[in-house]
């Protein structure tokens, strides 16, 4: 039987493919391969906390064994700890030990702050972003911040959904400042980590930890802080971070801060520090339209070195519409299979790859959303489109309404008839067939389409 590691080691290209970036760094890279119960034929994998544990069996556990069961020579199933348990699950010492962890730390439930100043990812840098009309803005801005640090756009406010680019950006100002000077402190981190090491630090308010945490935040260059959202409702948190905005203001210290939405609109947020967010140069990451979310495959696709054609790449630009992350991570699964069947890129390998996420996507979208956003694009009333009027500025609305149902949902033409006030499942069919037909050729109902897509996924 192999030993842990190895079988750690063959888990991991499931386990990228099937989450998230951030899931995985957060929850899935911090596991630590134990050992091996040969009497129950069982994988043991250590969390670093009680909580970790258990965010980890309720998300991931069915994920974890899946990846289990792909490894040949693994044992047949997979159980997760907690540091608090190990002393029961530590391998022996004679010679049936595999992989022995380092000495047990202590068990904290919150995360235990490290303030090095070490937290950028050198992968998100500006050459590999790719701009297009929905980022240009803040691209501009971001660059024009790294090259004049604490002189322009101090601070630098970017808001947009998840996954569109906020957090590359961010990273890209700190690795592009680091590139021009070495010896800079730039700190990014997420307001997550700033709650928790601000309540270590207030824990530890009798040690060198009180200290520490705000010599971490308010002696660097630049500071970047994400999910600024977050520090809603957070009193104490508001001072912590009006008091930090302060003292790096007054010292011409470069701050950018990043949330889902406009500081205006982040609701039970101190007055202080909404007031100084306003202050700042506001600017956001949108939805990117079909031609920017191809440019964006085609870059990723040779990054890996793997050939995937035009066609198919617009394939599933059209189908991952609001989330650059999900796109990206349809495609890492795309070349994965590639590699798994050995075997070219195919519609066949690309409509497999899409098969988890279009039904995650049916799953959460109604079909009084899909038709709120198509009235909303189209500017026409709700009542006009369930109704009988046949003007084309109502009809073609609702017959796109119809189509988008259809696909996004995969209700039957029988059910929307149902929804439309009992129309005819030929009526539908003939809608969802036009609609379907004049897509590949009219510009303008393809744009329509993808962008009410976008905004239904995107809600």
């Amino acid at each position: 039987m192999k030993n842990v590691k190895t079988i750690w080691q063959e888990m991991q290209p499931v386990l990228e493919v099937e989450t998230n970036v951030y899931s995985y760094d957060i929850w899935i890279k911090p596991l630590v391969p134990l050992s091996i119960k040969a009497e129950d034929d069982v994988f043991v994998l250590c969390a670093p906390s009680p909580s970790g544990k258990t965010e980890v069996i309720a998300k991931f556990l069915p994920l974890l064994k899946r990846a289990l069961r792909d490894v040949e020579g693994a044992p047949s199933d997979l159980m997760i700890i907690s540091t608090d348990e190990l002393e029961d699950y530590m391998p022996k010492q004679d010679g049936a030990a595999q992989l022995a962890p380092p000495k047990a730390p202590p068990v904290f439930d919150e995360p235990q702050p490290s303030f090095e100043v070490n937290t950028l990812n050198p992968k998100y840098n500006f050459e590999r972003f790719i701009v297009g009309d929905c980022n240009v803005r803040a691209f501009r801005a971001a660059q024009a911040v790294a090259d004049n640090l604490g002189a322009v756009y101090n601070p630098l406010f970017i808001y947009g959904g998840v996954g569109l680019g906020k957090t590359h950006l961010m990273h890209a100002i700190g690795n592009a400042a680091k590139l021009a000077d070495p010896t800079l402190k730039v700190l990014y981190v997420s307001t997550d980590t700033f709650i928790n090491e601000f309540i270590t630090s207030i824990r530890n308010a009798n040690t060198s930890n009180g200290t520490s945490f705000r010599d971490k935040y308010r002696k660097v260059d630049v500071l970047m802080i994400d999910d600024v959202q977050f520090m809603s409702k957070k009193p104490a948190t508001a001072d912590e971070i009006f008091n930090t905005f302060e003292a790096l203001k007054n010292a011409g210290k470069q701050m950018v801060f990043a949330a889902d939405r406009k500081p205006e609109e982040i609701p039970d947020l101190d007055s202080r520090v909404r007031s100084r967010f306003a202050s700042s140069l506001i600017t956001d990451v949108g939805l990117p339209n079909l031609e920017t979310r191809i440019a964006i495959l085609e870059a990723k696709a040779t990054e890996a070195k793997t050939i995937i054609s035009r066609d198919l790449l617009t394939y599933v630009a059209e189908r991952v519409t609001s989330n650059i992350r999900e796109m990206e991570g349809v495609l890492t699964k795309i070349i994965f299979l590639a590699k798994l069947y050995e075997r070219k890129v195919s519609l066949d390998i690309c409509k497999e790859a899409l098969k988890d996420y279009l039904a995650q996507v049916s799953e959460e979208v109604t079909a009084d959303e899909i038709i709120e956003c198509t009235c909303k694009y189209f500017d026409v009333s709700k009542a006009d489109v369930m109704g009988k009027k046949k003007t084309k500025g109502v009809v073609e609305p609702r017959q796109i309404a119809m189509y988008l149902i259809s696909e996004i949902m995969s209700m039957t033409y029988t059910a929307i008839g149902s929804l439309f006030g009992g129309k005819e499942h030929t009526t539908i069919m003939h809608a969802c067939s036009k609609i379907s037909s004049q897509i590949p050729n009219d510009a303008r109902i393809r744009t329509a389409v993808n962008d009410i897509t976008a905004m239904v996924k995107h809600e």
